[in-house]
């Protein structure tokens, strides 16, 4: 998992927060078209990118300052790479065209892991259904 860690943080430190604020104003279509995902391999992976959206928007409107922005930017650079179609498997592969979105958001989420367990409990989500520990 570390070249998954090292691909999240190189495109991490590009997310600057005028690009988080343009997919603030995506992630209501991107929400809606996560929950389309038909991945049975990967089942965790739509309940994982609308943690990261609602974690995204939460902290882009102001709705909850404690998020570390190096964790916003890995979530927003995890949003749009799943938005995206032609990542480094394209999600029309069988059965395997979500690997790399799970394997990136899994990346996000293991290195913040403290930050989203704290994020998670003040809004009443269960961390280990999110992680897949439940």
């Amino acid at each position: 998992m570390p070249e998954i860690a090292n691909f999240v943080n190189n495109g991490a430190a590009a997310i600057t927060p005028a690009l988080a604020e343009n997919v603030l104003r995506h992630l209501p279509q991107w929400k809606l078209e996560f929950t389309q995902i038909d991945a049975p391999k990967f089942p965790h992976l739509v309940d994982q990118l609308e943690f990261l959206a609602d974690a995204v928007e939460d902290v882009m409107e102001g709705a909850y300052k404690e998020l570390p922005f190096v964790a916003v930017a890995q979530a927003v650079f995890a949003l749009i790479y799943a938005h995206k179609k032609d990542g480094i498997i394209p999600a029309g592969v069988l059965n395997l065209g979500r690997a790399d979105d799970s394997s990136v958001v899994r990346a996000v989420l293991i290195q913040n892991e403290k930050a989203f367990a704290i994020y998670a409990g003040k809004q009443g989500v269960d961390w280990r259904k999110i992680t897949s520990q439940a």
